[in-house]
C-alpha cells in the first residue's frame, strides 16, 4: 500500500514538473515575440539617451510592457489552444506521445493567465506609468531608488482609492455588507473588479468588432485606390479577401443566431464555469475536427477585427503604434488595451456560443454570466447589428458597382 502510495505521489510530482516546464517554455517564447514586437515599434531616442537613469527606468518599463504584451497574447491562445488539444486527443486516443496534453495542463494555464492579467492591469502597468513620470520626492537623493519609493507611494494611494470605490460598491450590492480581511481582498474584491474590467473588455470587444464589419468597404476602396497595387492584387488578392471576410462574418452571425436559440431552450447553453475540461471525451462542436477548426479560426477573426475597429475608432486613434516611433507612454496604453481585449476574449467567445468549451478557473465565477437577460441580450446585439451591418455592406457594394456600370 505504502509503494502505491508513494508511485502516485512520484507521478503527481513528475505531472507537475512537466505542467511547469511547458507553461515556462511557452511563456518564454512569447515573451520573445514580445519582445520584437516592441522593439519594432519603440521610439529609439527614449533608450538611447545622455541619462542613465532615465534610459534604466524606461528598460524597466519596456520590460513589463513586454511581459504585459506575453499575457495577451497568451489570453488570445487560451480557447484555440484548448479546442485544437481536446481534438488531438480525439485523434489520437492512445498515443503515448500526446499524454502531456491534458486537462491539469490546460486548467493551469487558464489560472496563470487570469493571475497575471490581474497582476499587470492591477500592478504592473500602473507601475510602469507612474516610474516613468516618477522624479523621486522633493529633497530626497536622485536616483532609481528614489522613482522606486514614489512609485510605490503613488501606486499605493492608487490601489486604496480603487478598492474604495470597489468596497462601496460590492456594499450597496451585496445589502450594504462588506468584507474586511485580506483573504477577503484576494478572494472577493480583486475578482469583482477584474470581473467588472472584463465586462468593460466584454463590451468594447462588440462594440469594436461590429465596427470594423461595417469598415470592409472603406478597407476595399483604399486597396483599390492604392497606385502601387499590382493586376493580380486588384483583380485577385481583393475579392478573395473580400469573400473571405464576408464569409466569415456570415458564419459568426449564424453561430450566434444558433446559440440565441439554444439559449431559449438549453439551460446548458449559459456561458459558466467547469472545473476539469474533460478532454478527449468529446468534441465540442457538432461537426466534429472540422467544425472545432471553424471555431478557432471564428474567435482569432473576432479577436482581430475588434483590434482593428479599436485602432480605426476616432477615441484610440492616437495609440495606433508606429513603426520606431512610439513613444514608451503610448506602448503602456497599447499593452493595457490589448490586455483588456485579449483577456476578455474567452469569456466573449463563450457568451456569443460560438464554442461550446466552458470558462475555467476563475474565467467562470463572473456574477454577471449567470444572468439570463444580459446574455440573451448581447447575443441579440451583436446578431442585430451585425446582420445591419453585413446588408448595408453588401447593398451598397452593389450599387457602387451598378453606378460604375452604368456610368
Amino acid at each position: 500500500m505504502e509503494t502505491e502510495d508513494v508511485t502516485v505521489r512520484e507521478q503527481l510530482f513528475h505531472d507537475r514538473v512537466r505542467e511547469t516546464i511547458i507553461c515556462v517554455l511557452l511563456f518564454i517564447c512569447l515573451y520573445i515575440l514580445s519582445h520584437f514586437i516592441l522593439t519594432h515599434f519603440k521610439k529609439n531616442a527614449e533608450f538611447v539617451t545622455d541619462d542613465i537613469e532615465d534610459a534604466t527606468v524606461n528598460k524597466i518599463a519596456l520590460w513589463l510592457c513586454t511581459f504585459t504584451l506575453s499575457v495577451a497574447v497568451c489570453a488570445v491562445l487560451l480557447l484555440p489552444i484548448s479546442i485544437l488539444s481536446n481534438e488531438v486527443l480525439l485523434t489520437f486516443p492512445h498515443s503515448y506521445y500526446m499524454q502531456w496534453l491534458n486537462g491539469s495542463l490546460i486548467r493551469g494555464l487558464w489560472n496563470l493567465v487570469f493571475l497575471f492579467s490581474n497582476l499587470s492591469l492591477v500592478f504592473l502597468m500602473p507601475f510602469a506609468y507612474f516610474f516613468t513620470e516618477s522624479e523621486g520626492f522633493a529633497g530626497s537623493k536622485k536616483g532609481i531608488m528614489a522613482r522606486v519609493y514614489e512609485t510605490a507611494v503613488m501606486l499605493l494611494l492608487l490601489s486604496l482609492l480603487v478598492l474604495g470605490i470597489v468596497w462601496v460598491a460590492s456594499a450597496l450590492i451585496h445589502h450594504n455588507t462588506a468584507r474586511e480581511s485580506l483573504y477577503d481582498l484576494w478572494e472577493y474584491y480583486l475578482p469583482h473588479l477584474y470581473s467588472g474590467i472584463s465586462l468593460f473588455g466584454v463590451l468594447l470587444l462588440l462594440c469594436k468588432s461590429i465596427k470594423n464589419y461595417s469598415c470592409f468597404i472603406l478597407v476595399s476602396s483604399v486597396i483599390e485606390l492604392r497606385k502601387k497595387a499590382s493586376p493580380w492584387q486588384r483583380n485577385l488578392g481583393y475579392p478573395v479577401a473580400m469573400l473571405l471576410l464576408l464569409a466569415l462574418t456570415a458564419v459568426s452571425v449564424l453561430m450566434v443566431c444558433f446559440h440565441v436559440l439554444e439559449l431559449l431552450f438549453d439551460e446548458s447553453a449559459m456561458p459558466r464555469g467547469m472545473e476539469d475540461p474533460h478532454l478527449g471525451l468529446a468534441s465540442f462542436s457538432m461537426f466534429g475536427s472540422l467544425g472545432a477548426a471553424v471555431q478557432v479560426v471564428i474567435i482569432l477573426y473576432l479577436m482581430v477585427s475588434s483590434v482593428v475597429g479599436f485602432y480605426s475608432s476616432p477615441l484610440f486613434t492616437g495609440l495606433l503604434p508606429r513603426a520606431q516611433d512610439t513613444t514608451l507612454t503610448q506602448i503602456i496604453g497599447n499593452c493595457v488595451s490589448l490586455l483588456i481585449l485579449s483577456s476578455a476574449l474567452p469569456v466573449f467567445s463563450r457568451t456569443l456560443g460560438i464554442t461550446r468549451f466552458d470558462l475555467l478557473g476563475d474565467f467562470g465565477r463572473y456574477n454577471w454570466l449567470g444572468s439570463f437577460h444580459l446574455v440573451f441580450l448581447y447575443n441579440m446585439l451583436f446578431a442585430g447589428l451585425t446582420s445591419a451591418c453585413l446588408i448595408n455592406t453588401v447593398t451598397w457594394a452593389l450599387q457602387r458597382e451598378l453606378i460604375r456600370a452604368f456610368g
